[in-house]
């Protein structure tokens, strides 16, 4: 197995339907159907938005610190089983404490979960709604500092157009004067502006997604020239429609144009693929080599956020598995 880190995913978003159902139960939450068939088969969306309608209405059975616990706790067992050494794992705390859930509950659980695993590091990356308006990032950064040694960094991400990075500018200064680490979703739906934006006004170091880069040749130069990885999740694209299959996506162009590409699941309960999943699927429609795919593990442990130790650590378990693979 080839070993990675997965720097895009959304622990929300790997709430499977078996545990949905579970945690429902547990909670008194009524569901539209407790058919797994059923509730997979609404897993079809035509744009980000209509999966963000179903990804918040599908959170409102996480209440409690198991719930969390539990949560987290799958993730990173099959996190394992995919190759992942590494994970740095978005949140969304807005969305729980708008239902009244308490942010301690939040923290305690997603961090005894990172506790408890084993074989695998993990820390977790805070992340804003950003259709909520940096107001409301603002008071949610504060309430979380009491945490603050339980969160590496701060993200940005749900519904992207409209709600540009600049918007979030004195938020991104606060957290990085707190010593955070700071990345951005931006070029999803949006536009290569917002990519130019997140890195000159939030000063993001990384982004996330970026695929629509591509549309601006300056800003692909600077990109590849400054070495600012991008966190690409292909089969979240396809869900989404912002392309129609693996083999149209830009990761192969992304690639050839020298930039620091990685390959990670964003939400894999909806979007039907894990880590392992999404490296295969993109192996097999642009036929790419185990050299590639080596350099795609590469990428995503010199872009991860831990020590150089364990990155040269990990980097050199991928040139084993090249070595066997060859």
């Amino acid at each position: 197995m080839l070993p990675v880190a997965e720097l895009h995913l959304h622990i929300e978003g790997t709430l499977e339907p078996e545990l949905l159902v579970r945690l429902a139960a547990r909670n008194g939450v009524a569901l539209p159907s407790t058919d797994m068939a059923e509730l997979r088969a609404r897993y079809r969306f035509t744009s980000l938005r209509s999966f963000l309608d179903l990804y918040y209405a599908s959170m409102r059975v996480l209440r409690t610190e198991q719930d969390f616990y539990d949560l987290a706790a799958a993730y990173l067992t099959r996190a394992k089983a995919a190759g992942v050494r590494r994970a740095e794992i978005f949140f969304d705390p807005q969305s729980h404490t708008g239902t009244g859930v308490p942010l301690e509950a939040v923290f305690g659980g997603l961090t005894a979960a990172l506790g408890d695993a084993d074989g695998i590091s993990a820390d977790l990356i805070m992340c804003f709604l950003r259709d909520l308006g940096p107001d409301a990032a603002m008071e949610t950064l504060a309430a979380a500092l009491p945490f603050r040694d339980q969160f590496i960094g701060i993200g940005l991400d749900s519904a992207e157009v409209g709600f540009p990075p600049g918007l979030f500018k004195d938020v991104y200064r606060h957290a990085a004067a707190e010593g955070l680490r700071l990345v951005a979703h931006a070029g999803e739906e949006g536009p290569p502006e917002y990519v130019t934006e997140a890195l000159d006004v939030l000063r993001a170091e990384r982004i996330d997604h970026g695929v629509r880069s591509l549309e601006d040749p300056a800003l692909v130069a600077r990109l590849r020239d400054e070495r600012v990885p991008l966190t690409v999740c292909p089969l979240s694209n396809v869900a989404l429609q912002v392309v129609g299959s693996v083999r149209e996506h830009m990761l192969k162009p992304m690639l050839d144009a020298g930039l620091v590409v990685t390959v990670n699941s964003d939400d894999p309960a909806y979007f039907r693929g894990y880590v392992d999943d999404c490296l295969t699927a993109v192996r097999d429609a642009f036929e790419l080599p185990d050299e590639a795919l080596a350099r795609l593990a590469h990428n995503s442990f010199d872009a991860c956020f831990a020590s150089d130790a364990d990155k040269a650590r990990w980097n050199s378990e991928v040139g084993q598995w090249l070595s066997q693979a060859s």
